[in-house]
């Protein structure tokens, strides 16, 4: 997709904003990069691509940041990487119709904005104590998160996340630092994917880039000595749930 100048810049803009906030919470950015190239009418091989690469970016310096303060825990995140990489390396190789992706992406959305909106607070009692998931059940929720993400083009963060808090095995931090990491291995076997099959596409990345980068480094930084500011959730919030209306209606259109 050629774009000019009047593009780039309002993208680039959105992306830094979006990258530093769910850098902050550990996460890459997908579904807001997402969102935002919805708003802007690009191809949907090109925005799972970008998205999912710009998430190996941004979640890689988010985990890099938690994991220097000492908030990673390989116990805590592995049980679901198993189920997850292959799975979205599968969803990766999944070709599906544009109205059926805008669907998926649409729902993948309001789920996102549900998910800032609500934020979610670790079970009473959780505080500092982490436990380790059962792996019964950590396989199968990580391998649908995976294969979701694989084909909608996100990193399952914003799924991951929630489930780890609404069950108590670990407290936000820890969370925040099992999420990027989780964020990255599933973005990387789903362009793994793309790759294989055909679907990877990208158009212009480098200035996207630059600037999630940038957001991404910010964010992280921030994120990781303190939470995430309400006012910015609530903002991206209503991106996202515009964007996702926005798909909707393009979907009942095709």
């Amino acid at each position: 997709m050629d774009i000019g100048l009047s593009v780039v810049l309002p993208v680039c803009v959105l992306f830094f904003f979006v990258a530093f906030l769910y850098s902050s919470v550990g996460h890459g950015g997908a579904s807001g990069y997402l969102a935002v190239l919805s708003l802007f009418a690009f191809a949907p091989k090109e925005m799972a691509t970008t998205a999912l690469l710009l998430n190996v970016f941004v979640a890689g310096i988010a985990f890099f940041a938690y994991a220097r303060s000492g908030h990673f825990s390989p116990r805590l995140t592995f049980p679901f990487l198993v189920g997850s990489i292959p799975f979205a390396f599968l969803g990766g190789l999944v070709q599906i119709s544009p109205s059926t992706y805008t669907i998926l992406l649409a729902a993948a959305l309001f789920f996102a904005a549900f998910r800032l909106l609500m934020h979610v607070n670790p079970s009473p009692g959780s505080g500092e104590i982490e436990t380790s998931p059962p792996w019964l059940l950590a396989l199968p929720c990580g391998a649908a998160i995976g294969f979701l993400s694989g084909v909608v083009g996100v990193g399952g963060g914003i799924f991951l996340s929630p489930l780890i808090l609404l069950a108590g095995w670990a407290d936000v931090k820890r969370t925040s630092a099992a999420a990027a990491f989780f964020i990255v291995m599933n973005s990387i076997a789903g362009i793994l994917g793309r790759g294989i099959h055909g679907n990877f596409s990208l158009g212009t990345f480098f200035p996207f880039m630059i600037t999630a980068l940038l957001g991404g480094l910010l964010g992280s930084t921030w994120g990781a000595k303190k939470f995430s500011n309400l006012t910015l959730r609530r903002l991206l919030a209503v991106v996202l749930i515009v964007a996702a209306g926005k798909l909707i209606i393009a979907a009942l259109k095709l």
